[in-house]
């Protein structure tokens, strides 16, 4: 029987060693790894982490994401009233029990928790019905939190999700609810009653039981002046500061930015990359042409402004009135495709520059031209026969623009377009064509403006880094560079010399800033932009109606283009980006043509390219020419007579290109016809205007249901020629001085061929569908 007691002993004692061990256990385990499970508004700053605006979290609380530190007057405020001995207990203070424990014995019913802040934040973290066992786990999970996290975490814990009357929830979006300002500016007065709504946020409120509030608010105020804790001035100003009167709006700086957030950062809360002080002067800014685009009937309009040096947005208009849910004002533009109209245009130019496809200005054709049907006019409606590359970039000539993307090719400049970053070109090249450069595709102002600030960036020396709206997601990297500072130095020199919309001289004008420019409008004049470029910031515009409705006067450079000049002069301004050294090399060229000189070229410049250009062609447009003493014949080797004769370089372009371009430049001088009897003309006197070789031709059909009609137009370096018209070998009439003829030619391939009075023929076969 003695031997049987001390093996109870020890069966006793282990059996308490294991129930300890799993009690141990169970407190290690007990407190979940997510503490709260509640859905959090989606709260956006700028760079300065002042607040630009927020969402309401999915459960209808305003309920900010949780904040890392508690400011000082809210901490005090709340030891003061909620727990005296925070930073001394471990979660849960027995004094306090034991007191509420008698208070509530004396009265006959509960009037006091004892309950800590710690054990506070494990019943808001639970949020089940107060009873003794729960109350019991909210004192095990508040020793065990203790072990977890700090005290200022568990602070932060507690101010986080405290409830602070109707659906406010949590310090801060209490203090831009109640006061309109940061809780960090929270004055002694508004701590206080913060510190004491959440005690029966049920009870007192704003707009309820306001005698209450601002009697428990003055009580706290008087203990902590009462302690030490504040000043006798401060709390003579604290106890006569007014309560709030009713819930203040949240601030509604850049809201489509905040709703961008909302659904890609949901809960979270952002610091952006941008800066308010900017943003509210853009705001302003759009709100004023707003005014005066409503006169027109155009009702939308967005701009984006991307810091060069960090690549990162400073101002994010994506729209205007937000909250006015009409007219698409909801409609973030920013993000959304846009037919591109002529703002593609630039691109264009420096990957023909960088891949030595042609020099700065080397001339092309502005002629009427059908390619497959597609007829590209110029914003005038007029042709100039041919006009360098950089006129034709900085006036927007559409002809001339499509012939050079005809001449680089469409899948290449495609390509090109989507490695810069175009996310919009969901289609193959093919479905795009020739119409890619002038607003057959879409593109977003997003896009485009980034692709544009990354041409600065190259002429900086900086990588290049996808833009981000915030410093963390995700993070800039470096990628491949996509733009050579030679190709970009010779477009931002083309560009920046467009006509500004206030039709002044601003090189004249010392505080104008220099800025490379470009704008564009689509099809239908359904989206106006205008995309500028300093070496400190790009700026995007975009005007117009979220609907697609078009409207006569939304041109790209009236009314973007006014809003783009605003733009910057509100941003400080820099001196124009440094030439790039040790790229370019000297060569010469042609003054007439921008081509590389030629051997029969007299008038030269020395000009810098690229060394990829000196692949490029010589000047083929002068000739060497023999004519009569007089000037007034070409003649033969036959012909010449040396004491009668003269030689001469003769700047010549094709017939159809100085049909037009005479008619621009009076100093232009048509060669002279040859003289009769002296042989053949070896050069090409005519040439179609319309139709051009192996074009297929669709006939619209008339008003009565008959076949329409196609023009024949042919041009004469001879202004006196006659010209004889023969459709398959049938003679069809002469012309003299203007060269058209109308036909109805039937379904199938046919040949028009003319000649003139001295023999010269030509000819062009096409088809009718």
């Amino acid at each position: 029987m003695q031997a049987k007691i001390p093996f109870l002993k020890k069966k006793w004692i282990k059996g308490i060693g294991i129930i300890t061990l799993l009690l141990l256990v169970w407190f290690i385990f007990c407190l979940p790894a997510q503490l709260f499970h509640v859905p959090y508004s989606t709260v956006v700053a700028d760079r300065n982490n002042e607040l630009l605006g927020a969402r309401i979290a999915s459960d209808g609380q305003w309920r900010f994401p949780l904040r890392n530190t508690t400011p000082d007057k809210v901490k005090t405020c709340l030891i003061e009233f909620e727990d005296h001995h925070f930073y001394q207990h471990w979660g849960v203070n027995p004094l306090a029990i034991a007191r509420a424990a008698f208070q509530n014995i004396k009265q006959g019913h509960i009037v006091s928790g004892g309950s800590t802040l710690t054990m506070q934040t494990i019943r808001l973290a639970r949020n089940n019905p107060r009873t003794f066992k729960e109350k019991f786990i909210e004192m095990v999970w508040a020793t065990r939190l203790e072990f977890r996290y700090s005290k200022e975490e568990i602070m932060s814990l507690y101010v986080s999700h405290a409830p602070f009357g109707g659906n406010v929830v949590g310090l801060d979006a209490a203090a831009w609810r109640y006061f309109g300002h940061p809780a960090e500016e929270l004055s002694w007065a508004e701590a206080a009653m913060l510190a004491v709504l959440p005690n029966a946020p049920a009870m007192i409120h704003l707009s309820k039981g306001r005698d209450l509030l601002l009697k428990k608010r003055n009580r706290l105020l008087s203990k902590l002046h009462d302690n030490g804790k504040i000043s006798d001035s401060d709390y003579d100003l604290a106890v006569s500061e007014p309560l709030p009167q009713e819930p203040k709006p949240l601030p509604q700086i850049a809201p489509h930015l905040t709703d961008y957030f909302s659904q890609t950062r949901q809960d979270q809360y952002s610091v952006s990359t941008i800066e308010r002080n900017i943003q509210t002067q853009v705001e302003g800014l759009v709100e004023r042409w707003n005014q005066e685009f409503a006169r027109s009937d155009i009702r939308n309009l967005a701009i984006l402004v991307i810091d060069i040096e960090r690549n990162e947005p400073i101002a994010y208009c994506g729209n205007l009135h937000f909250n006015k849910e009409q007219s698409g004002n909801q409609v973030d533009i920013i993000r959304s495709p846009r037919s591109t109209g002529s703002i593609l245009k630039p691109f264009l130019y420096y990957v023909l520059l960088q891949e030595g496809e042609l020099l700065p200005h080397t001339l092309v054709p502005d002629i009427p031209i059908n390619i497959n049907g597609f007829a590209p006019q110029n914003f005038s409606q007029q042709f100039e026969g041919a006009v360098p590359a950089s006129e034709a970039i900085a006036r927007s000539l559409n002809i001339p623009t499509v012939t050079m993307l005809q001449h680089y090719s469409v899948p290449k400049f495609y390509n090109f377009l989507k490695e810069i970053g175009l996310t919009t070109l969901n289609r193959p090249a093919s479905h795009y064509g020739l119409s890619l450069i002038l607003g057959g595709a879409e593109g977003t102002l997003w896009d485009i403006t980034t692709a544009y600030a990354d041409m600065a960036r190259s002429l900086k020396g900086l990588d290049h880094t996808y833009c981000t709206l915030t410093h963390s997601d995700p993070p800039p990297f470096t990628l491949p560079d996509l733009f050579q500072p030679g190709g970009v130095w010779q477009t931002f020199e083309a560009i920046k010399e467009v006509n500004r919309p206030e039709e002044i001289d601003w090189r004249t004008i010392p505080s104008m800033q220099t800025i490379a420019w470009k704008t564009g409008t689509s099809y239908g004049f359904r989206d106006a932009w205008a995309v500028g470029v300093t070496p400190r910031y790009a700026v995007g515009v975009w005007v117009g109606n979220a609907t697609g409705e078009g409207k006569p006067g939304l041109v790209g450079a009236r009314t973007a283009g006014p809003v783009m000049f605003d733009v910057f002069n509100l941003l400080p301004s820099s001196p124009w980006f440094s030439r790039p050294k040790d790229i370019f090399i000297d060569a010469e060229v042609c003054r007439l043509s921008g081509h590389l000189k030629g051997r029969f070229c007299e008038e030269t410049d020395t000009v810098l390219i690229l060394p990829a250009g000196l692949k490029t062609d010589v000047c083929p447009y002068h000739h060497p020419v023999t004519l009569s003493a007089d000037g007034t014949f070409r003649l033969y080797e036959s012909c010449i007579n040396t004491e009668i004769s003269i030689q001469k370089n003769w700047f010549t372009l094709p017939p159809v290109w100085e049909w037009y371009y005479k008619q621009h430049h009076p100093e232009y001088r048509t060669l002279p016809p040859f003289k009769p009897g002296c042989g053949e003309d070896s050069f090409r006197p005519m040439q179609f205007i319309y139709p051009t070789m192996n074009a297929h031709i669709h006939l619209p059909k008339q008003m009565d249901g008959s076949k329409g009609q196609m023009t024949f137009q042919l041009v004469h370096s001879n202004p006196d020629a006659t010209v004889y018209w023969h459709l398959d070998d049938n003679y069809l009439t002469e012309t003299k001085d203007f060269h058209k003829v109308s036909l109805t030619p039937s379904a199938g391939k046919h040949s028009i061929t003319v000649v003139d009075g001295e023999g010269n023929a030509v000819s062009v076969s096409f088809f009718i569908e």
